[in-house]
């Protein structure tokens, strides 16, 4: 009974959201569109011409904002386990980006280019026991730090979901070290029970490098 009024609640809740009514009038595949809106209104995180790979992609409301901002001379490379509706201007790789058959499609779609952004809104399912959420969200960072690191070109930054707590000050120690500016972003349409923020790294240490982490701690082939 108790999980019944906690999904009826999460579901007035979500039918009579801003953000949800306004993803609908204006496109967006989802609420979470915004969130990169702003955040990109704050830090000026895409610019025409840019080369982004957006992690744990669907539905695809980041990629949709990332293939407008970059236009045509831009590239947009959108990963994800689960399936995706494709989206114009975005090439999409399904499967696990940890695996190395995953990585090489994506160096494909690449075609040469460094990337200049790498997104990830990636969370787990959710369990409700805050130290193992916060556990498995930290640990969907450290790869999308290492994925950034071996795709990243010279400045490039990383945009990541974290959930304040368990995992979060090693992971956010990993990135000062690899990157000139860390700064923590919580933009508005981020849900204000919701644990999520967003850590923003900026400007790729020269020799900053996660090939090796990449090769050993993600292959999973």
């Amino acid at each position: 009974m108790a999980r019944n009024k906690t999904s009826k609640a999460w579901m007035h809740e979500h039918v009579n959201d801003t953000f949800v009514k306004q993803a609908k009038a204006d496109g967006y595949r989802s609420r979470a569109a915004y969130k990169l809106l702003q955040m990109d209104a704050k830090d000026k995180l895409l610019r025409p011409g840019a080369v982004v790979v957006d992690l744990g992609s669907a539905p695809g409301g980041w990629s949709q904002v990332a293939a407008a901002a970059v236009g045509p001379n831009g590239r947009v490379v959108a990963v994800d386990l689960l399936e995706m509706t494709g989206i114009h201007g975005v090439t999409f790789i399904q499967g696990d980006f940890g695996h190395n058959a995953v990585l090489d499609a994506v160096t494909e779609a690449l075609a040469g280019r460094s990337v200049d952004l790498v997104l990830s809104d990636m969370a787990p399912n959710i369990s409700g026991i805050g130290a193992v959420d916060q556990a498995a969200v930290a640990g969907l960072a450290e790869l999308s730090l290492d994925f950034a690191l071996r795709f990243l070109g010279p400045k490039g930054s990383l945009l990541v979901k974290v959930f304040h707590g368990v995992g979060f000050d090693d992971l956010l120690k990993q990135m000062r070290r690899s990157f000139r500016e860390v700064v923590v972003r919580k933009p508005e349409a981020s849900r204000g029970r919701s644990p999520e923020t967003y850590l923003l790294a900026r400007m790729k240490q020269q020799g900053a490098d996660g090939q090796e982490a990449a090769g050993e701690g993600t292959n999973r082939d």
